[in-house]
């Protein structure tokens, strides 16, 4: 239903009065999408028996889904902002509910990656809308709070997803980690179209093609180079052919985007030292999350012993601190007492804090990589709400489809980095260590090759050693990145404050002033 005008000036001081609410059902909806990529893994015995799936088949299970979800980010982000957010935010939902559906039901192993590409647009919709939904229903006050418990979910569906996997493996067939997500999509379905208030970009601008192709193909190679780099080899033709596709489109894309009157994606954001800094900081936060978690797994099983689900519980805590910090709001709390740049530099130097402590403390007991695990979650509930915020508030409401569009971009392409440079560290330096295993595919087949216990004992070293090199590694790269973006966006304050900031006062004033007035915009975008 349209609100009044009255009713649209009464709601812009304080937000929707079902705002609330509302973020439970779009955080509902969240949890689903995560959910399912961690729960997935679980699986992946059961599927490789039970459809008799190869190697290349599991690959394309898991990375089908993540291919296309990072691809249609920023264009599920403009159409949202172009079509309507709340319709968008139904479409994902529907798309992702037939999706598992089709999952849950597949006999093949081409039906199931069919499937999961299918749950990858929805979940594409999904993850860009719910973040456009919150900066139009939530004010300055709140919003921040709001971001920091949407982002719990990223945390919460880490934790919970192995050990809700596992359950539902334990009980039912593999078909029912899918089947269980039809359920919460429709009930988000019904809460949605009940509850969500219609927002998009009054101006309606023109759609551009051109540039959702372009960075659709360019963002899905990128992905696709960091995903296969550790299996094919860095240099490996296919992966560098791929990687140079991706980047030349990307290139293609942007001065696309620089020359039609109305760009997807507005190239002069990136003059805003506040947006440039928020962005940069996000990238680090995946960075050092991703790769210190796709390292500690391995250093969990292969060097201290531990099982799978194990090993997925001693990861835990970091998720669980993130969780609880938020829910508590401590995050939120520290932004109006410290301001943005200090709460992200603080928010930084815990997660370098955190990185450090596992290299140096936690090689070879878990006490150590438990201080620096609940460190870095600490780091990560500071900062992630705040650089969100910040991303969104440098971007005018109107494309707040956009600006959750490149949150989700970055935290993928963080994601991808963290894995691909602290692994490349952490093969280095176990390879110049162990010449014998340099021709070993991993560290298992260098276990595996060992003549003696003292000479598999060494090889377990120096994996350690280079865990403890990669982290190190990590920790100055967070902490050098963190300062350096909180100096970018202290300075972008400054320049707003005195009024001097041209491109910054004009791109991150539009969010900052206009955002109380976001829900006012937004209904009234959809009269």
């Amino acid at each position: 239903m349209t609100a009044t005008v009255a009713e649209q000036k009464d709601l812009a001081p304080r937000g929707h009065p079902q705002r609330w609410l509302i973020l439970g059902v779009i955080c509902l909806a969240q949890l689903t999408v995560l959910l399912d990529n961690t729960v997935l893994n679980v699986a992946i015995p059961s599927l490789t028996t039970e459809l008799d799936a190869s190697t290349a088949d599991v690959q394309w299970m898991i990375n089908a889904y993540s291919l296309v979800q990072s691809g249609l980010l920023l264009t599920a982000g403009s159409s949202a902002d172009r079509y309507g957010r709340k319709k968008m935010l139904v479409a994902g939902l529907a798309l992702f509910g037939v999706g598992s559906l089709a999952a849950g039901l597949s006999q093949t192993s081409g039906q199931l990656i069919a499937a999961r590409a299918g749950m990858g647009i929805g979940g594409a919709l999904l993850i860009t809308t719910t973040l456009a939904v919150i900066v139009q229903i939530f004010d300055d006050s709140e919003r921040v709070k709001a971001i920091g418990l949407w982002a719990t979910v990223n945390s919460l569906g880490f934790a919970v997803g192995p050990l809700l996997g596992g359950f539902m493996l334990d009980h039912y067939w593999w078909g029912a980690i899918f089947l269980v997500n039809i359920p919460i999509a429709v009930i988000g379905l019904v809460a949605v179209v009940r509850l969500v208030p219609e927002s998009k970009n009054p101006q309606g601008d023109r759609p551009d093609l051109l540039g959702a192709l372009l960075s659709t193909i360019g963002m899905t190679a990128v992905v696709y180079a960091i995903i296969s780099g550790p299996e094919h080899g860095w240099t490996s033709g296919q992966v560098l052919l791929t990687a140079f596709v991706g980047v030349a489109v990307l290139a293609g894309f942007v001065l696309w985007e620089l020359r039609i009157p109305n760009p997807m994606l507005d190239m002069h954001f990136f003059r805003n030292q506040k947006f440039v800094g928020a962005i940069g900081g996000a990238i680090l936060v995946a960075f050092g999350m991703s790769g210190s978690l796709f390292l500690l797994t391995q250093h969990l099983q292969f060097v201290l012993g531990y099982g799978p689900l194990e090993a997925g519980l001693r990861t835990a805590p970091l998720a669980l601190t993130v969780v609880a910090l938020n829910l508590t709001g401590v995050g939120a709390r520290l932004v109006p007492r410290l301001g943005t740049p200090l709460t992200i530099a603080s928010g930084m130097t815990c997660l370098a804090a955190g990185l450090a402590a596992i290299a140096l403390l936690g090689s070879h007991d878990y006490a150590g990589m438990l201080l620096g695990l609940v460190v870095m979650g600490a780091g990560i509930s500071f900062a992630m709400p705040a650089m969100a915020n910040a991303i969104m508030s440098a971007i005018p409401p109107e494309k707040a489809g956009v600006g959750a569009g490149i949150n989700g971009t970055l935290g993928e392409f963080g994601n991808g980095l963290g894995v691909a440079v602290l692994g490349a560290v952490l093969n280095s330096r176990f390879a110049a260590l162990v010449p014998a295993a340099v021709g070993a595919a991993s560290l298992p087949a260098a276990l595996a090759a060992a003549d003696s216990e003292s000479e598999a004992q060494g090889i377990k070293d120096a994996f350690a050693s280079g865990l403890e090199t990669s982290q190190l590694v990590g920790a100055v790269a967070v902490l050098i990145g963190g300062l350096i973006a909180a100096v970018l966006l202290r300075r972008a304050e400054r320049a707003e404050a005195a009024g001097t900031g041209t491109d910054s006062g004009s791109a991150s004033g539009t969010g900052t002033d206009r955002a109380g007035s976001a829900p006012a915009d937004s209904t009234g975008s959809a009269a």
